[in-house]
């Protein structure tokens, strides 16, 4: 996997193009990443009980891996990512400046 929970990405594509966030999790089976604040949707909730009032609710909804690209901690540009393996195992770099994600 090149992208993992707590990486920053910034959107390539879509509604929300240009919006930076942090990654929440990965789906690795569906190809997709879920992002809080990013791809937001609503959906109208029944009430339940005093704590569950009912309305309309916005939640995250997931986002595909086409559509996104990591951001690199040492060089701030989006990147996409390289994999090198090493005597500590395999180790995801930045394409553009080489620097360790």
């Amino acid at each position: 996997m090149k992208i993992k929970k707590g990486d920053t990405i910034i959107v390539t594509a879509g509604k929300d193009l240009g919006k930076k966030g942090k990654v929440e999790r990965v789906l690795p089976k569906k190809a997709m990443v879920v992002v809080p604040g990013i791809n937001m949707y609503k959906r109208n909730m029944k009430k339940r009980d005093e704590k569950n009032p009912g309305g309309i609710v916005e939640f995250p909804r997931a986002m595909g891996f086409g559509k996104i690209a990591i951001v690199c901690p040492s060089c701030k540009k989006p990147t996409r990512v390289g994999i090198i393996t090493g005597k500590n195992g395999n180790v995801r770099i930045c394409k553009k400046c080489k620097g360790k994600i």
